[in-house]
């Protein structure tokens, strides 16, 4: 940015004097929910309890729905009407689709195996080559499963090495509770449909008879897992079952196609079993026992496995192992622990291997070729932007000579390359062109905010380089900050009608994720949650008083974790902040933290605490957004929801919506969405899904005042026709 303006008067940011009509009284009153006394066991008083249907996830209460109902009417009446701009702004994102945004293929089994979009149709099709020239087959087309289902997703998939037969997991209404079957490729029919819910994760083994999966319990908790024989009527044998319920249950097959793994992880504590897939039958091997806050993932290359642990130091270290006696007495560094870059991830080919790293709020990748112990032999890939991502992909081809990289920015789509290990070549494998975005238009810039604890915080920005950088502008301020989730300066089509429109994107990489390393999500979490939150708020302090963003115009918005973030800023700095789009967010977090019956609560106690214990019911009251609710004015607000949300229940932000009507002071706009038939990740299908992206942009524009059209960069001429 040019130099920057001061504002100091940061309490008037929320321009609350504004004449925007986008006023509360400008349209028909408001949905109110009915008020009935309930206390909790830990003596709150609750009166919009009776949204939680106890039937959930089968939600039938027809009081609950014609609530939830009367909330969507409410949006399509303040939205809507003869200057609904959501039709227009869907046209918008709708030309933003890449026709076909298909990666490039990756060699399995000796064929090649892709997904593909065809223009206009919502769901991918999966196919098949024997080359890269050779015409395809289709082995699965989503379109065709989807129909008669308002929603549809395929959550995981795997093919048989002999490629003779399919395994498919997918979600019919967005619950995650998935349905299992195998279809015969020549036949082009299921031969099995499991009669039991299940969990992401498969594998086959070797000779492609057996198929393994794991079982949900009533809870939905990954939790058992089991082995199909292909032609067994029987029961399913069960080989491994994870009692404790804190931890999940994940499978997959290892890089090297010897061995399936099966972990079994809590948030800080992990432990993993090998099956040999020549031995499908074989007996689990543990590699290392669990105890409290050691994780550790492993890699098999020959007769050794590679070991990333915490077992020293927060931010990991490799090691490596002999695969038939992988006990810690005989481990042996290959790559030891730093303060100033988090190993995040790691993996392992034939001939080379692999570190990814994190340091500065930047990701890495380091390459190791042959026998090499020491890492500093490897060879660095990073790229010069200010801010960007990298991934490295694992392969299905054990003696490749490259390894597949992803890079993108908030500027430039994906690009696939692949790095020529022995010769440290990085050649183009593809590129993602989205219509009409230039990505030289933009400029992407890394700024730094203090938070109050004296931490420097970093900010990632995008805008159009027509949108002057000589003053302040409307921003978007997005956070998350939890899990160690990391948000990553990657690219999204559907940020460019907000650039269009004059406004400058920013990411907060705000303490509870690991940006800056493992101690960087340790200080965002239990205890020190509140760090989040602060760092959040300096964040947007610092646009205003640098001069990046107008007092009055910054909008902030994030979901999930992201949308507890966004509850709690709005009670602690509503002045702040002119909008607040909170998506499926996790508000009601002392409800939630005390209810064992829910899926994720037993498990994120590691995150959250345990509200059990007095001090942390006392620190999680203190932050609590359904909990904190007062009578003070609040930023104009976009929340949503999902009716079968497993993750967030979406009776979450249906009581705080209720809540906030009732003991708010302003006449701003306060809507609730709730998607009838999707989950945790909103609507399914690439355009039905950018209809809520374009309510959130209708959204922006009416309480930012901003162009109804875009004024610069992608769409600023005619539409495309």
């Amino acid at each position: 940015m040019a130099q920057a303006r001061q504002h100091p008067a940061l309490s008037h940011a929320i321009g609350m004097t504004s004449q925007n009509p986008f006023r509360q009284s400008a349209f028909p009153p408001p949905p109110r929910a009915r008020q009935v006394p309930h206390r909790h066991a830990d003596g709150r008083e609750d009166p919009f309890h009776w949204l939680r249907d106890p039937g959930y996830p089968d939600v039938r209460d027809e009081a609950v729905l014609d609530y939830l109902k009367a909330e969507n009417a409410y949006v399509d009446a303040v939205l809507g009407g003869s200057s609904d701009l959501r039709p227009a702004l869907l046209d918008e994102f709708k030309a933003l689709v890449i026709p076909d945004e298909s990666p490039p293929p990756s060699w399995l089994h000796g064929r090649w195996y892709g997904a593909r979009f065809e223009p206009g149709r919502e769901y991918p099709l999966w196919y098949c080559k024997d080359t890269l020239e050779a015409p395809e087959t289709i082995i699965l087309d989503a379109n065709r499963e989807a129909e008669g289902y308002g929603f549809y997703a395929v959550r995981d998939w795997a093919v048989s090495p002999d490629h003779r037969f399919l395994a498919i997991l997918d979600d019919i209404d967005g619950s995650e509770r998935l349905r299992l079957r195998i279809r015969d490729l020549q036949a082009g029919a299921d031969v099995h449909t499991a009669a039991v819910p299940c969990s992401s994760g498969l594998g086959w083994s070797a000779d492609g008879r057996t198929l393994f999966y794991i079982r949900q319990d009533d809870k939905q908790r990954p939790r058992w897992v089991h082995r199909h024989r292909l032609g067994d009527a029987g029961e399913d044998p069960l080989i491994y079952e994870e009692t404790d319920p804190v931890f999940f249950v994940g499978i997959g097959e290892s890089a090297s196609g010897r061995f399936l793994h099966i972990e079994s992880a809590a948030k800080n504590s992990s432990e993993t079993r090998l099956v040999p897939l020549a031995e499908p039958e074989a007996v689990p091997r543990l590699v290392l026992a669990r105890r409290p806050d050691h994780e550790y993932d492993v890699a098999d290359r020959g007769d050794e496995l590679l070991i990333r642990t915490n077992d020293r130091h927060h931010n990991f270290r490799l090691v490596r192992a002999p695969l038939d006696d992988p006990r810690e007495s005989g481990w042996q560094e290959v790559v030891p622990p730093s303060d100033q870059a988090l190993i995040s991830g790691f993996g392992v080919a034939r001939d080379f291997w692999w570190l990814v790293e994190r340091t500065q709020a930047q990701k890495r990748v380091r390459v190791v070729t042959g026998q090499h112990r020491d890492a500093s032999a490897g060879k660095v890939i990073s790229f010069p932007d200010p801010a960007y991502t990298i991934s490295a992909l694992d392969g299905h081809q054990w003696d490749r000579r490259t390894l597949r990289l992803i890079y993108e920015s908030p500027a430039r789509p994906r690009t696939w390359y692949d790095y020529e290990v022995a010769t440290a070549r990085l050649d183009i494998v593809q590129e993602t062109s989205v219509p009409t975005h230039a990505p030289d238009d933009y400029v992407v810039e890394r700024i730094w905010a203090t938070a109050k604890d004296g931490v420097r915080v970093p900010i990632s920005l995008v805008r159009h380089r027509a949108t002057v950088d000589d003053g302040p502008a409307p921003v978007l301020l997005y956070g998350y900050g939890a899990y160690g989730m990391s948000m990553d300066a990657g690219f999204s089509a559907n940020r460019l009608p907000f650039l269009g429109r004059g406004m400058i994107w920013a990411i907060a990489h705000i303490r509870g994720g690991e940006e800056m390393g493992r101690a960087w999500y340790d200080d965002g979490k239990l205890l020190k949650k509140r760090n989040s939150f602060d760092d959040f708020i300096a964040c947007a302090e610092h646009l205003v008083s640098a001069g990046v963003a107008a007092p009055g115009r910054i909008a902030a918005m994030g979901g999930s974790a992201g949308g507890m973030l966004m509850g709690a800023v709005a009670n602690q700095r509503p002045e702040l902040f002119a909008a607040v789009l909170a998506m499926v967010p996790f508000v009601d977090v002392l409800s939630t933290m005390h209810d064992a019956s829910l899926p994720l609560t037993p498990p994120e106690y590691v995150e959250w605490g345990n509200p059990a214990d007095p001090v942390f019911h006392a620190y999680m009251a203190s932050y609590s957004p359904y909990d904190n609710v007062v009578a003070q004015a609040y930023p104009t607000m976009l929340v949503s929801a999902g009716l079968y949300d497993p993750r967030v229940t979406y009776w979450e932000p249906a009581k705080w919506v209720a809540k906030l009507r009732t003991l708010k002071t302003d006449d701003h706009v306060l809507l609730l969405h709730t998607e009838m038939e999707a989950g945790h990740g909103g609507a399914s299908g690439r355009y039905k899904a950018l209809a809520e992206v374009a309510e959130r942009l209708a959204f922006v524009i009416r309480v930012l005042d901003l162009p109804e059209r875009p004024v610069h960069g992608t769409m600023s001429v005619k539409e495309q026709g």
